[in-house]
């Protein structure tokens, strides 16, 4: 069965925004859009700002599939992961009937996408005291006819946790009933392979990357779903005429010349030795209880006193993520992996909190 027929079948009907490029239409004079015939930055880093983007443009959709190791027809770029996470649920999910399945504690906007489109949340918790560790009964009871949606965030933000072993079983047993959507925008820093590799063995699996982690463009805002072609195209039709600015797009083609790509290779190196160096040092403080294992570019820290701790780090100009108020993770902070020096301020400013 087509996974199609689990989404909305007035999307998969609908005639998405015609535009000549959106056609594949090109031609030198350009008189299709209503633009302005002028550019007024007129200088070489414009991008011809005056002009609209391509809806898919071509030479950086062709960069990062032959990154990512797919078909450019599997792929589509976005704002961000959560454009695409958002795009999924409108495709998947009528509001007030069904219902998507997530773990807890993970990445918000999961919870905060299904209750904008008023789709049933069902959160499975992971045990902080097991390490978060993945059970795929628990996950698996979790399902019924309307799920939709199952997100697996892995690595886990915050937790930090890898769960690749667990997606090919998952996939299988969800095949025809959910799609199953891989969330990996943290794993170059695991010695993982991705899901994408799994994309031939199961047309319910789609897997999230982005340029934001690893390459550095958090402020570009770019993102991508991979799927089967035909879930491609659903999102697609439904996703804006053009989702990325010229300048975005101008960003992710520079990250993803070979040299840049060396130098982003070169800095996951450090900061994965940054962020083990890091772990030993702040389980040997006073004021840490905890510092479970991370495949991220973070540490999940629970202290005896997390309140006074986030007080300290912001007092030495320190900001952290407080994720204390989460349920089962009480007096829990959780500490991205910079530069060496901020590192070394980190520790300095912890040294002497009360413990």
């Amino acid at each position: 069965m087509s996974l199609l027929q689990r989404a909305r079948p007035e999307l998969v009907a609908l005639k998405p925004y015609a535009s000549a490029r959106r056609s594949g239409f090109k031609a030198r004079i350009r008189l299709d859009a209503n633009e302005l015939p002028w550019d007024e930055l007129d200088d070489e880093r414009s991008e011809s700002i005056n002009r609209y983007p391509e809806p898919q443009p071509e030479r950086l959709r062709e960069r990062i599939a032959a990154l990512y190791g797919i078909a450019a027809e599997r792929l589509w770029i976005g704002r961000g992961s959560d454009e695409a996470i958002d795009l999924l649920l409108r495709a998947f999910c009528r509001a007030g009937h069904d219902n998507v399945v997530a773990l807890a504690p993970s990445f918000g906007m999961y919870r905060i996408g299904a209750t904008v489109h008023d789709a049933r949340f069902r959160a499975v918790t992971l045990d902080p005291s097991a390490d978060f560790a993945l059970d795929h009964d628990a996950l698996l009871a979790r399902i019924d006819a309307d799920t939709k949606l199952v997100f697996l965030c892995s690595p886990n933000n915050p937790s930090g946790t890898l769960f690749h072993q667990h997606i090919d079983s998952l996939a299988s047993a969800l095949a025809s009933r959910a799609l199953l959507v891989v969330d990996e925008a943290y794993i170059e820093f695991a010695d993982a392979v991705s899901a994408c590799g799994l994309l031939d063995r199961h047309a319910n699996l789609a897997v999230l990357r982005t340029l934001s982690k690893a390459h550095g463009l958090a402020g570009a805002r770019i993102g991508s779903l991979i799927a089967d072609e035909e879930i491609v195209d659903l999102v697609a039709r439904i996703a804006p005429p053009y989702p990325l600015p010229a300048p975005s797009v101008r960003a992710g083609l520079r990250v993803l010349e070979p040299a840049a790509l060396e130098r982003t290779r070169e800095r996951i190196a450090l900061l994965v030795r940054e962020r083990e160096r890091m772990r030993a040092m702040l389980a040997n403080l006073p004021a840490v209880r905890k510092v479970w294992p991370s495949f991220g570019n973070f540490l999940l820290l629970r202290f005896a006193d997390s309140r006074r701790a986030f007080e300290r780090l912001l007092a030495h100009d320190i900001l952290v993520r407080d994720f204390s108020s989460q349920p089962g993770l009480d007096n829990c902070l959780r500490i991205s992996i910079g530069t060496q020096a901020d590192n070394d301020a980190v520790l300095a400013a912890l040294a002497g909190a009360p413990s």
